[in-house]
């Protein structure tokens, strides 16, 4: 960094012991030190430096800004047509029944026709789900 800010480096370094300032940065890089793709985007970051010294927290930032790795994609697998077939049809075989997602509203409106005592809101809200006026 000195060499690419130079004295605009040392100066934000301030009176600061250096001991104290590698500290805090490699405390605001440590989670870059764990793998090569982590190291990486340090290297990113140092190519892609702003026109002003950045501080530690800043610079973390630019590396979090780093692309992530390229990684090539496998094959989509060859399917055999027949066996597709086979599965899906299996699949239709096995469908699950239909399930009534409004039940408990029917329940409850039956509950308040045939006399139990039911609070006004949750009748409303079970006529609503029904799409009662």
């Amino acid at each position: 960094m000195g060499a690419t800010y130079g004295a605009a480096w040392d100066r934000s370094l301030g009176q600061a012991p250096i001991s104290d300032v590698k500290t805090m940065w490699g405390d605001a890089l440590a989670d870059f030190m764990h793998n090569d793709d982590a190291k990486r985007a340090i290297v990113w970051a140092l190519k892609n430096l702003p026109d002003t010294v950045p501080n530690s927290r800043q610079f973390r930032s630019l590396c979090r800004q780093a692309p992530a790795k390229v990684v090539p994609m496998l094959a989509a697998p060859v399917v055999n047509p027949e066996i597709a077939a086979k599965v899906l049809g299996g699949l239709k075989a096995t469908a699950l029944p239909k399930v009534d997602h409004k039940a408990w509203a029917h329940r409850i409106i039956a509950r308040a026709k045939s006399g139990a005592k039911v609070s006004p809101t949750v009748l409303q809200m079970a006529g609503n789900a029904l799409g009662a006026a």
